[in-house]
């Protein structure tokens, strides 16, 4: 839900943990302080433990990405960007779709780099259905991977 007075209240921001974050976070971090938004850092677990246990799951990589989301959000917060993070488990595009349903977000700022070209083909790609599915702007950052 939007706060009032302000276009973009709460800005869903799903991150690889890749290199492509780095762009979307510095685009976001302006976006942010210019409307004084609030950040929700969202991050897809899609590991086997991940898919299989959910919120259950407590493997390593699942451990990864939490503290690596804690990491992203602390950077924003020192920024004085009030930011949230939170762990979607499963496949991409539902669990994005899910995640705007349930955090009443205003835009989806997110990167697309095609650089799955064949699964993307195949099985479509996160942003696609992202971008279909939702009522609300949707902001796609194509990205250059750099390293983190």
């Amino acid at each position: 839900m939007k706060k009032e007075g302000k276009l973009y209240g709460k800005i869903l921001v799903p991150l690889e943990g890749t290199g492509h974050d780095a762009s979307i976070l510095k685009h976001v971090q302006k976006l942010a302080k210019m409307h004084e938004s609030e950040l929700i850092l969202i991050h897809i677990a899609d590991g086997w433990s991940a898919r299989f246990y959910g919120e259950d799951s407590d493997s390593k990589e699942v451990r990864e990405d939490r503290e690596y989301l804690r990491k992203c959000a602390h950077k924003m917060e020192q920024e004085g960007i009030p930011t949230t993070w939170r762990l979607g488990f499963g496949r991409p595009g539902p669990e994005l779709i899910r995640a705007v349903e349930e955090t009443g977000c205003d835009l989806v700022a997110m990167t697309t780099h095609g650089h799955r070209w064949m699964e993307d083909v195949l099985f479509g790609s996160a942003s696609s259905e992202v971008r279909h599915a939702v009522d609300i702007p949707v902001l796609l950052l194509r990205t250059e991977q750099k390293r983190r």
